[in-house]
């Protein structure tokens, strides 16, 4: 669903990484990259399934809606391994992608794929005990009309579980050193404009005060509670956490080089140079950090 967040950070737009705007994506590019974020991220969203877990009804079907490539579609059939999960997106491509997984991970007996847009191509699906929203309802012009769809789709006492929000990935000091201090904030003040920018464009686009209890309330759900999940990977990094922390750093790069000034895209190169001793794939104080918050809301049982 249109990954990746609030803020617009490539390192948190999807659940798997997460869909910019659909038109503008070569998926078999951003698919690995989606993929790389989901496998960093996976002990982020074990808890998350955990605590939604420790407070709700164990349900026996899921619906995974903005998928993309499948790796928390895999993840929640393993926490819950009571559920059928299904996998929704509307990119064929990623939906194979998660098929593969799924095959992989022995669940092809419980996790499934359907292709469909949100809100529009729900209507087919089963109401599920659980309805996880991955960071793609900012990529729907009409979130309010989109959460009362979801709402339609979860059964009698089942809960919504919407992941919007956060804090921006970090992953070196503010000052790194060289160049002008504060890089990250200004990058994160471009991506900021980027996101509005993605809002403004989508089909329906309407502006909604981003108070995501009022908006699942509104649709006739009960709101239960919101949390915060540290992924939080201290230096000396493994070479796994490094290469993502470098391949986020370098889509980011790619997403406000006409945007920063020569002076910030220097810094960038010069982090990203793999020769450079001050370089991201040498310098001991690299690190990993992000928040993402999850917000519930549960439907009046039978």
């Amino acid at each position: 669903m249109a990954h990746a967040p609030h803020r617009h950070d490539p390192a948190n737009q999807h659940q798997d990484g997460g869909h910019h705007h659909a038109h503008t994506m070569d998926w078999t590019q951003l698919a690995p990259h989606l993929e790389r974020e989901g496998e960093t991220a996976a002990p982020q969203y074990r808890e998350i399934a955990r605590w939604i877990a420790a407070s709700h009804p164990a349900p026996d079907r899921i619906l995974d809606v903005g998928s993309g490539p499948g790796v928390v579609s895999c993840l929640l059939a393993e926490e819950f391994p009571e559920a059928v999960v299904s996998a929704v997106d509307p990119e064929e491509f990623l939906l194979a992608r998660a098929r593969q997984r799924a095959e992989r991970a022995g669940l092809t007996e419980r996790v499934h794929t359907h292709r469909a847009e949100l809100p529009d191509g729900l209507g087919t699906l089963e109401p599920a005990g659980l309805v996880w929203l991955g960071r793609s309802l900012h990529h729907v012009g009409d979130q309010r009309a989109a959460l009362a769809a979801i709402a339609q789709r979860v059964a009698p006492g089942g809960v919504v579980a919407l992941l919007e929000g956060g804090l921006p990935t970090r992953v070196l000091p503010r000052d790194v050193g060289f160049g002008r201090p504060g890089l990250w904030s200004r990058i994160d003040a471009a991506e900021q404009d980027r996101f509005s920018a993605m809002r403004a464009e989508l089909p329906g686009s309407t502006r909604e005060t981003e108070d995501w209890a009022a908006l699942l309330a509104s649709t006739g759900l009960k709101p239960g509670a919101s949390r915060t999940f540290l992924l939080d990977r201290p230096a000396p990094l493994s070479d796994g956490d490094r290469e993502f922390v470098i391949d986020t750093v370098r889509r980011r790069r790619e997403m406000v080089t006409d945007v920063l000034d020569a002076d910030d895209l220097a810094t960038l190169d010069r982090l990203l140079d793999p020769d450079a001793p001050e370089g991201l794939a040498r310098r001991p104080d690299a690190f990993l950090l992000s928040a993402q918050t999850v917000h519930t809301a549960v439907a009046a049982p039978a």
